[in-house]
């Protein structure tokens, strides 16, 4: 077996990414009930898709945006998401596997390389701020202060795509987004996290930390793409990132609204 390497663009198996996407897709619809809409907003070519993150390690929003993409761009198009190094660097089977389906090392310097090779790029900005925050801010985007994914499309010379999912958020019930255990523990040193959840999650009852895999809960999620949005390269990072999450918190405000529960 060929050494791990997080960062290499060329362990994707468009093959795996046939077999799977159907499997995903109907996983999704039906455990999720996944509703779709602005799929005309996509589009074959490099591109920055940027979502909002929830529920962690076993949250459903990865899986819906993936197999949204897979569906209407093709699984054969060149399609990376930046994932943490917990799965990259400390839990290299779970790396490996998803490596395959196109999981790379979470930098800016592997984005780069995916887009400059013409290849579509999903990042979770907000990253554990967004993932973690408590179930009673489950309808907040939470992308400030992180401004690196701007950086990057500017480099790249691509657009920004949100893509905002809703009720994902609910498959497990965060009570505590756990910042001073962060501290204590000193997780930004060492794992790059700044929360350590606790939640009430399936098996466990209690889900304790952000490598705690659970079942999800079974809430319906939707999702909405957003028209592309240009990056001048010599707009003001922040600025744009305020954009970006405004556009964002808009549309989930929105699908809020209209959701069951």
């Amino acid at each position: 077996m060929e050494p791990f390497d997080g960062n290499s663009l060329d362990r994707r198996r468009p093959g795996l990414t046939r077999a799977v996407a159907p499997v995903v897709d109907q996983f999704t619809r039906h455990y999720f009930s996944l509703r779709v809409e602005g799929t005309e907003h996509l589009r074959a070519g490099p591109a920055l898709y940027v979502g909002n993150h929830n529920g962690g390690i076993m949250g459903p929003d990865v899986f819906c945006t993936l197999s949204t993409l897979w569906k209407n761009l093709g699984p054969e198009t060149p399609l990376y998401v930046l994932a943490h190094d917990f799965v990259m660097r400390q839990f290299t089977p779970l790396g490996r596997l998803l490596q395959a389906i196109g999981a790379i090392r979470a930098t800016r310097a592997n984005a780069e390389r995916a887009l400059a090779a013409g290849a579509g790029v999903l990042v979770y900005p907000g990253g554990d701020l967004d993932a973690y925050r408590h179930f009673a801010r489950r309808e907040e985007v939470v992308i400030l202060p992180r401004t690196g994914f701007v950086r990057i499309a500017q480099r790249c010379g691509v657009p920004i795509v949100p893509i905002v999912a809703q009720g994902a958020h609910r498959s497990a019930i965060i009570i505590h987004e756990g910042k001073w255990i962060a501290d204590v523990l000193r997780l930004q040193r060492w794992a790059r996290l700044e929360r350590f959840p606790v939640a009430l999650a399936l098996p466990w009852g209690l889900a304790l930390g952000p490598w705690t895999p659970y079942l999800p809960l079974p809430f319906p999620v939707q999702l909405r793409i957003l028209p592309p949005i240009d990056v001048p390269p010599d707009a003001d990072a922040a600025a744009i990132a305020a954009h970006v999450e405004s556009a964002m918190q808009h549309g989930l405000t929105e699908l809020a609204a209209r959701a069951e529960w």
